[in-house]
């Protein structure tokens, strides 16, 4: 149980039509910590972030059930100013507004004019210059990151939630999740076994 949670998720469903992509979510989400969203590809990981600023309701077909509070008060009350909470809780995605490419193909775009076109040269500077920004933005704001490398979730995240088939099948402390998972599922995640 965390204190004074900023987002609490209680048994949380989402349909893109018929077709189910999160089935009973239930979580916390402390304040000016880093939670990391794990899993292979399509277990419900964006879809989940999406929920907490409403961003799935501008999605033809969707459904939700269930509880998200944000600061103790329900997101979906119908008073609320949808804009007002999209102000108050932010996203930055993987694929980049301004052009149709990656965030990196247009970070690198700048490179190549210039004749660099090794992706391992850009890569280790810009994963330690975003980790470090993330750190450091952790004292005044609450971050959630969605990431497959299991490595940032360990260097950046305090609590990582393992999702699977749009289900949550273990959430906490980053690194009591990596050294002593409660889940064989997630163990065999983390060490490569399947995803």
């Amino acid at each position: 149980m965390i204190e004074n949670p900023i987002l609490t998720v209680q048994d949380l469903s989402l349909w893109y039509g018929k077709s189910r992509a999160l089935q009973g979510i239930s979580m916390q989400i402390p304040e000016k910590k880093i939670t990391a969203f794990i899993g292979p590809s399509g277990c419900g990981k964006s879809t989940l972030l999406r929920c907490f600023n409403r961003m799935n309701d501008l999605v033809d077909g969707v459904r939700t059930e269930g509880t998200i509070l944000f600061e103790g008060a329900s997101i979906h009350d119908p008073n609320l100013d949808v804009n007002a909470l999209r102000s108050r809780i932010g996203m930055v995605f993987q694929k980049s507004n301004p052009f149709p490419k990656s965030i990196y193909e247009n970070v690198a775009f700048g490179c190549r004019i210039q004749g660099i076109n090794r992706k391992h040269d850009l890569d280790p500077i810009a994963t330690a210059k975003v980790e470090e920004l993330m750190l450091d933005l952790k004292s005044r704001y609450t971050l959630v990151i969605v990431t497959h490398n299991m490595q940032q979730a360990t260097r950046v995240s305090d609590y990582t939630a393992f999702l699977y088939l749009g289900t949550m099948v273990e959430y906490g402390e980053t690194q009591k999740l990596f050294i002593n998972p409660a889940k064989k599922q997630t163990e065999d995640y983390i060490t490569g076994r399947f995803g």
